[in-house]
C-alpha cells in the first residue's frame, strides 16, 4: 500500500517537474493539470475548452515531454506553427513543422527526425493528413499523444468550420491506442459535442473552464464617427492595443487615422509578404510599435501579456470571433478593456452575409446551370471530369456578385455535385514596389506597359505596399490581349522591381463529381443548406443582440451565449456602469427579441397583433421595437406594420 501511493505521488509531481524545468512556472493553472492527467495517467480522449490566453499548448507539450514518443500536433495556421517551433528549440526542446510548400526533401528530414532523431512535436495542418507520404511515415513513428488546436473548426457548427479537419477521424485507425488530445477557446455546448463525436471519442469526456473573464471589460457604443471613439479610447487607456476591421483596405487606413494623429500604429493581414508580417508582428510584440490595426489574420498563437485593450471597429459575425478575439487583451490577468463600434450599417452588413454565405436555392441552381454552360457540359455527362476554372472570368461572364457565387459553390461542393481545389478562391497576387512618381515616371519611359498598369491601378485597390489577388485573364480580355502576354509583361516588370508578382502556384480546377443533372433533380439538403443556414443565422443574430442590448451585462450575455448559468453582473461594463433607471431587464430583452424577430420576419405585424400572440407587456415589447428600429433591423412600411428590413 505504501508503495502504491509512492507511485501516484511520481506521477503526480513529474508534470510539474517539467513545467518547472521548461517553463519556469511553479503550479500550473486552474484544469491544466486535471486535463494533462486524463489524457496521459487515464489514457481518455479529452476536450479541453479553455478561453484564450488560458495556456492551453502546455497542456499537451508537457505531458508528451513526460512520455516516450512524439506528440503529433494538428493546428491549422502555418505562422502558428513555425511560432510553437521555436518557442520548444528556445527551450531545447526538439519540435518540426510539415505544411504545404515544404520540398519533398524537408518533408522527409522531418519525418526521419521523429523516427531517428529524438525530435518530441511534429506540427502538421491538417490537409497534409491524407497524403501518402504522411500514411506511409506514420507506421514508423511512435506516437504518444494525438492534439488537436482550434479543436472548434472540425465542427460545421462552429463559426471556422474548416473540411480538412474532418480527416483527423481517418487517422485514428492508423493510431488506435493513442489517446486525442482537443482543445480550443470557443465552442458552446452543441460544438462541444459535436467535436467529440466527428473526433470518435470513445466517450464523452470534457474539461470546461469558466468563460467570465473578471479583468476584462466589455464596452459596446453605438456611434458614427468611429475614428474620433478610435482616439478618444486611445488617449484614455495607455499601453498597448489591438484595432480590429473586416478588411485589407481598413487596416491600412486605421493606422494612417493613428499615425497623422502621432500614434505609433501599423498595420497587418493576410496580404502583407511573410516578412512585412514578421517584422511588424515583432515590432508589437516588443513595445515598439503601440497599436496594430489588423484583420482576424492577426492574433492566433499571438501571446502579448500586456495587451490593455482591443478595439473593434467592424462586427464580427459570430460572439465566437468576438470572444476569441476580444480575449487577446489582459492575458496578464490586469485591466483591460475590449470596445465593439458600430453602426446601422454594420448590423446591415451582417445580415447581408447570410444572404451571400446562403443565397437562394434558385439562385444555386442557375450557377451550377452556369457551370454547365461555361464548360459545355451536356446533361448526362461529365462524371468524374477535371475542368480548369477561373473563378474571375466565371463571375464576370456571368455578370455575378463573387460573395454569392462562392457561397453557391461551397453549397454545391457540400451535396457533392462539385469539388474545387483551394486555388479556386486564391489567384495570382501583385503589389508594387515603388511609389507613385517613381512609377509615372517608368510609365512614361515604357509606354507598351502603360495600359497594363492603368488596367491595375483601376482594377485593384491597396496595390502599394500590399498585395492584391489579380486575374490574369480577365485582364487581358479587358485589353484585348492573351493571357500570356499580360504573364510576361507582369514578369518583366516583377525583374525590374517595380512590382512583386506572385503567379498562381497552381492551376484552379473545379470537377464534377456526377454527371450534369437536370435542374429538377438537382437537390439541395437541409443538413447542408436549411439547418447550417439556420445555425447561422443564430449566430448573426447573437451578435446584434450583444450590440442592442443595453439592459444586460456585456459579460453575462456572453459566457451566457457559451452555456454558462448562474451568471452575475460583473459590474464593469459600460451596461452595469450606466446610472439610467432600465426600462427593462436584459433577459426579457433578449426573449422579447427572439419572439418578435420570428414573428414578423416573413409576414409584417401590426403592433397590436404583435402583442396579442406574443403576451409579453405592451410596454416591453414597444421598447425592443424601438431599439430593433433605431438599429436598423426593423421598420414601420406604409402600413403601419412592423417588418424586417430586406438587406440582399
Amino acid at each position: 500500500m505504501i508503495k502504491f501511493i509512492f507511485i501516484i505521488f511520481v506521477n503526480m509531481s513529474i508534470y510539474t517537474d517539467i513545467l518547472r524545468k521548461y517553463w519556469g512556472y511553479s503550479s500550473f493553472r486552474p484544469l491544466q493539470e486535471d486535463i494533462i492527467k486524463s489524457v496521459a495517467d487515464d489514457k481518455k480522449d479529452t476536450l479541453g475548452l479553455l478561453p484564450t490566453g488560458g495556456g492551453k499548448s502546455i497542456i499537451f507539450q508537457v505531458p508528451a515531454l513526460s512520455m516516450d514518443g512524439v506528440c503529433i500536433v494538428i493546428t491549422p495556421l502555418i505562422a502558428l506553427m513555425k511560432d510553437q517551433v521555436e518557442n520548444l528549440k528556445k527551450r531545447n526542446i526538439k519540435a518540426v513543422a510539415i505544411y504545404s510548400g515544404l520540398t519533398f526533401q524537408e518533408m522527409q528530414a522531418a519525418f526521419d527526425s521523429c523516427t531517428f532523431g529524438n525530435t518530441k512535436f511534429l506540427y502538421i495542418s491538417p490537409e497534409r493528413l491524407s497524403t501518402e507520404l504522411f500514411l506511409e511515415r506514420l507506421k514508423s513513428i511512435n506516437v504518444n499523444i494525438l492534439a488537436i488546436d482550434e479543436a472548434h473548426c472540425i465542427s460545421q457548427w462552429g463559426y471556422d468550420f474548416r473540411p480538412s479537419y474532418l480527416k483527423i477521424a481517418d487517422v485514428r485507425k492508423f493510431l488506435p491506442n493513442v489517446p486525442v488530445l482537443a482543445l480550443t477557446a470557443t465552442a458552446t455546448p452543441q460544438v462541444a459535442d459535436d467535436i467529440q463525436d466527428k473526433l470518435l471519442f470513445k466517450e464523452k469526456n470534457l474539461f470546461k473552464k469558466s468563460f467570465a473573464r473578471k479583468n476584462l471589460i466589455y464596452i459596446v457604443r453605438h456611434v458614427v464617427d468611429k475614428y474620433s471613439y478610435l482616439m478618444k479610447i486611445v488617449k484614455n487607456q495607455p499601453g498597448t492595443g489591438v484595432v480590429y476591421v473586416r478588411n485589407r483596405k481598413k487596416t491600412r487606413e486605421a493606422a494612417e487615422f493613428l499615425q497623422k494623429n502621432g500614434v505609433s500604429a501599423d498595420y497587418f493581414h493576410a496580404g502583407l509578404t511573410q516578412a512585412y508580417k514578421d517584422f511588424r508582428q515583432q515590432q508589437w510584440k516588443d513595445g515598439k510599435t503601440r497599436i496594430i490595426c489588423s484583420t482576424n489574420a492577426f492574433g492566433m498563437g499571438i501571446d502579448k501579456p500586456d495587451v490593455r485593450f482591443v478595439a473593434h471597429l467592424d462586427i464580427p459575425d459570430s460572439l465566437e470571433a468576438y470572444f476569441q478575439e476580444a480575449g487577446r487583451g489582459g492575458r496578464d490577468e490586469k485591466t483591460a478593456y475590449a470596445i465593439l463600434l458600430y453602426d446601422e450599417n454594420d448590423i446591415a452588413n451582417l445580415r447581408r452575409n447570410i444572404t451571400n454565405s446562403f443565397p437562394p436555392k434558385s439562385y444555386i441552381k442557375n450557377i451550377y446551370n452556369a457551370l454547365g454552360n461555361y464548360f459545355q457540359v451536356p446533361i448526362g455527362a461529365a462524371k468524374g471530369k477535371a475542368f480548369e476554372f477561373k473563378l474571375g472570368d466565371f463571375v464576370e461572364r456571368y455578370n455575378l456578385n463573387i460573395m454569392q457565387c462562392m457561397g453557391a459553390l461551397k453549397i454545391l461542393q457540400r451535396n457533392g455535385y462539385i469539388e474545387t481545389t483551394e486555388e479556386v478562391f486564391v489567384g495570382s497576387r501583385v503589389m508594387f514596389n515603388i511609389n507613385r512618381d517613381d512609377l509615372y515616371k517608368f510609365q512614361v519611359a515604357n509606354a507598351k506597359l502603360d495600359a497594363l498598369i492603368k488596367t491595375l491601378l483601376r482594377g485593384y485597390t491597396g496595390l502599394f505596399g500590399n498585395y492584391a489577388e489579380i486575374d490574369e485573364q480577365a485582364i487581358a480580355n479587358n485589353l484585348k490581349c492573351s493571357k500570356d502576354t499580360i504573364i510576361d509583361f507582369l514578369k518583366k516588370m516583377a525583374s525590374q522591381k517595380i512590382i512583386s508578382y506572385i503567379p498562381q502556384k497552381k492551376t484552379p480546377f473545379l470537377f464534377f463529381t456526377e454527371e450534369r443533372l437536370d435542374e429538377k433533380n438537382l437537390i439541395i439538403s437541409p443538413e447542408s443548406y436549411d439547418l447550417l443556414k439556420d445555425r447561422y443565422t443564430q449566430q448573426i443574430n447573437a451578435v446584434i443582440k450583444y450590440c442592442v442590448n443595453n439592459n444586460k451585462c456585456r459579460s453575462r450575455q456572453l459566457i451566457e451565449y457559451f452555456g454558462e448559468t448562474n451568471t452575475q453582473n460583473c459590474g464593469e461594463c459600460d451596461v452595469c456602469k450606466s446610472q439610467k433607471n432600465k426600462e427593462i431587464e436584459g433577459d426579457v430583452f433578449e426573449k422579447i427579441f427572439d419572439a418578435v424577430y420570428k414573428y414578423i420576419q416573413n409576414v409584417p405585424q401590426n403592433f397590436n397583433d404583435i402583442v396579442y400572440n406574443l403576451k409579453f407587456e405592451p410596454d416591453e415589447i414597444l421598447t425592443v421595437l424601438k431599439n430593433m428600429i433605431d438599429d436598423g433591423i426593423v421598420k414601420l412600411n406604409e402600413s403601419g406594420d412592423y417588418e424586417i428590413i430586406n438587406v440582399e
